[in-house]
């Protein structure tokens, strides 16, 4: 998921500048879970990708047997990452890009967090202890240890794709007696020190070329500060997303990643003119940070005439091997994509079900393009289903099982 073109390197170079003055800045500055002040900074939890109501409708789905719940159990059961034989291996520092020096190690990181999380929802969905056990000694293992991420500019989408993950999995945890206070602490103030703070650097850069990076380094990054401000309490951090999401400079507004509005209502997504890996990715990330925001009282689906719902019919279809049409895409670093790009088009990526269920379920509107990639990537599978590369793990999956509801 690295950049692409003559810009990489400048990226690179540019950012790291700017991570160094801030680090610098802010050497001395640690991070703590801010206690509950008012009404006004208390958060719904669990809230993020799910709530107790949907920890009790896959129960009793499942319970009953339920199509396609039943499926979608199966595949969560049958994942090794599942499996209470998983043995987990913390790491103090996280590399994630090649910097000469040290071999990268990343996929350690993104392999024990599929596995937390599904160890987590097997516990919240069939109430056997010994997975809850197993999601807190693998977050225990992680919080004790983890100090830095580093490595090259990639750190940055380290620090966003696991950052949102991770919290998930604790947000799901933190219903559990059995995990200690302490721990639930210090694993915050991990996010925090560790993840937040790299989140924080990126989405508040002042560079002179907002559009130098792609829609999905913005989407990561904000669906880890907005999912750690909900973990730690904390409604800044909570704000600061929402607000980058309507107004960001970068290519995380959803007016710049949904970036073109064509006849007919299909909106172009910033990276079409990319791949359609990206492209996809950028589904995932967009509906699971809506998702995480309407669990907390925010509804961003409905954001702008229900704009995320353009784009993602505009990527459906494309992918379902239809034509879209297609407008020049250029940026102020000098990038000119004249068409859509075909590589990787077709991919599966369990990221449908969730975006299907809330506009058509829930919201009883028309997505045909949707409803059609939904059917064709159910049931949806976790880690490791989808490949052992980074691209395998950088959604949580499973959403025929956690998204998958009765009309309304």
């Amino acid at each position: 998921m690295r950049t692409n073109y003559m810009f990489a390197f400048l990226s690179a170079l540019s950012l790291s500048i700017l991570f160094a003055v801030a680090c610098k800045k802010d050497k001395e500055t640690t991070y703590a879970p801010l206690a509950i002040k008012d009404h006004d900074t208390v958060f719904v939890h669990p809230g993020l990708l799910h709530t107790a109501a949907d920890f009790e409708r896959m129960q009793a789905k499942v319970a009953a047997n339920a199509e396609p719940w039943l499926s979608g159990w199966n595949q969560l059961t049958v994942n090794s990452h599942s499996s209470l034989n998983y043995s987990a291996s913390p790491q103090s520092i996280v590399y994630r890009g090649a910097d000469g020096v040290h071999d990268e190690n990343y996929a350690i990181l993104f392999n024990d967090i599929a596995a937390a999380y599904a160890s987590a929802l097997r516990w919240k969905v069939s109430g056997d202890e010994a997975y809850a056990k197993k999601s807190i000694s693998i977050m225990n293992g992680w919080s004790a240890k983890l100090t830095l991420l580093a490595g090259t500019n990639d750190s940055v989408l380290a620090a966003g794709l696991y950052g949102y993950e991770f919290a998930n999995a604790a947000e799901i945890m933190r219903t559990y007696k059995g995990w200690s206070s302490s721990d639930l602490s210090r694993f915050q103030r991990m996010m925090l020190n560790v993840f937040y703070k790299v989140n924080h650097n990126f989405l508040t850069r002042s560079e002179r070329c907002m559009a130098h990076y792609y829609a999905n380094w913005d989407l990561c990054n904000m669906c880890a500060a907005l999912s750690i401000g909900v973990l730690c309490d904390d409604r800044d951090i909570y704000n600061e997303a929402i607000t980058y999401f309507k107004y960001g400079a970068g290519n995380g507004n959803i007016k710049n990643a949904v970036y073109y509005i064509h006849d007919g209502g299909l909106g172009q997504w910033q990276e079409s003119g990319r791949d359609q890996g990206h492209t996809m990715l950028g589904m995932a990330l967009m509906g699971a940070f809506c998702e995480m925001a309407w669990s907390q009282g925010d509804d961003l689906y409905g954001y702008d005439d229900n704009r995320f719902l353009k784009g993602a019919e505009y990527v459906a279809k494309y992918n379902l091997i239809e034509d879209v049409p297609y407008v020049a895409y250029t940026n102020c670093l000098g990038v000119d994509q004249e068409i859509i790009s075909d590589a990787s088009r077709g991919n599966a990526r369990p990221v449908w079900e969730l975006i299907y269920n809330h506009y058509v379920k829930r919201k009883g509107l028309s997505a045909p393009y949707t409803t059609r990639y939904a059917e064709k990537v159910r049931p949806e599978g976790g880690g490791g289903n989808y490949g052992t590369g980074s691209g395998g793990f950088d959604q949580l999956g499973y959403g025929t099982l956690t998204c998958t509801r009765d009309p309304q």
